[in-house]
Parts: structure tokens; sequence; C-alpha cells
């Protein structure tokens, strides 16, 4: 497939070099079993031989390669992680449309798109996105951080939450603030963006003001939720890399310290 890079995944692992951040090339894929028509170009416009696919949670990595949990490494891939992060978001699309969710048809590839068309019926299905909106609630020089309960790190973060059915990015930040800890805020501002490919988010990322409420934590959604202001030692906060470092670094009170900060 040219100079282009495979892009491997098993579940929500990614194939790498035992030895470093190295992809597999093709063949190792012919090796697995992955051919070029299982392969998955990431764009169809001839401007890159990028390729991707998703392999069965059977399927044993090669000799000198290794199945590593994506999360896990994605800060560590530099300039390569928004291309994986795409890269596995067209690997789902292709794994979980493999047949019409209308009418269960087999689907049929576009050979000019990213879609799925079905013959029998019509339908079409495009890589899917979920918008989800992420805030950083302030309260003069303090910021709000929570510990999300289904996370699998124990991470303190940022407020975040998927945009439902008929809400705006707004709407939806006032409901999930108010459900999550008990609080209501105001004066929105938009920070920035980032595709997260857990599972095909798009995070959409603000600040806003505190406007009344007292902490009252949402059990089943998170676990701590603290005021972190001037002087105050902060726990392990996102990586850099994503939109949530970004954002909370972006905000830091004064003379905060923490492990992570770098």
């Amino acid at each position: 497939m040219g100079d282009g890079m495979n892009f491997i995944f098993r579940d929500d692992e990614i194939l790498l070099c035992e030895s470093g951040i190295d992809f597999p090339n093709a063949h190792v894929c012919s090796f697995m079993g992955v051919g070029n028509n299982e392969l998955q170009p990431l764009w169809l416009n001839g401007n890159s031989d990028h390729c991707t696919s998703h392999v069965a949670r059977d399927i044993e990595a090669p000799p000198g390669f290794v199945f590593r949990k994506l999360r896990a490494v994605l800060g560590g891939l530099g300039e390569d992680g928004a291309l994986v992060s795409r890269a596995f978001q067209v690997s789902e699309w292709v794994r979980t449309n493999r047949y019409c969710g209308v009418c269960a048809t087999p689907m049929r590839k576009s050979e000019t798109e990213l879609c799925f068309h079905c013959p029998a019926c019509g339908f079409s299905s495009y890589p899917r996105v979920s918008p989800a909106m992420m805030v950083l609630v302030k309260r003069g020089n303090e910021i709000l951080l929570a510990r999300h309960a289904i996370h699998a790190t124990a991470r303190y973060t940022a407020l975040a939450g998927f945009v439902e059915a008929g809400e705006s990015i707004e709407d939806a930040i006032h409901r999930e603030v108010f459900e999550e800890v008990g609080l209501y805020v105001k004066d929105l501002c938009y920070f920035g963006s980032q595709s997260w490919p857990f599972p095909h988010s798009l995070m959409i990322a603000y600040t806003a003001e505190y406007d009344g409420g007292e902490l009252n934590i949402q059990q089943d959604e998170i676990a701590d939720a603290r005021w972190f202001g001037p002087g105050a030692f902060l726990p392990d906060i996102p990586m850099v890399e994503s939109i949530a470092g970004r954002l909370v670094r972006a905000n830091l009170p004064p003379y905060v310290t923490s492990r992570t900060l770098l």
C-alpha cells in the first residue's frame, strides 16, 4: 500500500512493534490474514496510503509485535495520535456496518466516499461522530475538578458528557453540570475541540463561571469533585495531548503544583 502506515486494532487495542511505536507493514498484515481487501483506506482522495482494519479478539499478535491498549499509548504517539484516532474510528465503522441496520442486508461500500449503502432499501451509513461537551467550572481563583466513576484512570479532570438529541452544546453543559455536581453556571466560553476515539467522540470544550449551588455529586457518574484554588497541590490531571489536559492547564490557579503538569 505504498508508503502509508497500517493500523490494526483488536477491540480497544492497537498492534505495535514490541520494541517501540512502529506499525505493521504489509507483510505483517498478510501474515495475520489481513490482505488488501480487508484494509480500509483512511481517505479516498488518493492523497494517502494509510489504511486500517479490525481483527477478531482471538487473533494473536505476530512475532515481534504486541497488542497494546489504545488509551494507554495514545499520548505517546505524538503527531501520529490524530491519525491513529481517525484510523480507530474508521475501522470501528467498517466493523459495525457489515449489515444494514434497517433491513439486515449486506452493505456495499462506496468507492467515492466513506459510506456504506444498502442495495435493498437504500439506507446509507457514514462513520459515526458523537458530540460531547466538556466544561471547566471556575469560581474566582478556583477551578472544579472531578474524578469520573466510570473511567479506568483516577485522574481529576473537567466535567464532560454526551450531547443528547435535541440539545445544543450549551444546553448540554447546563444539564450535565447540574446533574453531575448540582451547580449552576453562566458565561460559557468556547475553548477548543478534539476528535477522541473512545469510541467516536468529538469533544467540545468550554469554560464557565460558577453561578450558584452546593456540590452534590451524582454517585453513579462522579467518584469525587473538589474546588482547587491558589497554592493547591493537584491530583493527577489528564495528559497534555488531550483537550481535557490543555483545558485544565490553561486555567490553573496561581502557584498550583502537580506531578502531571508537564
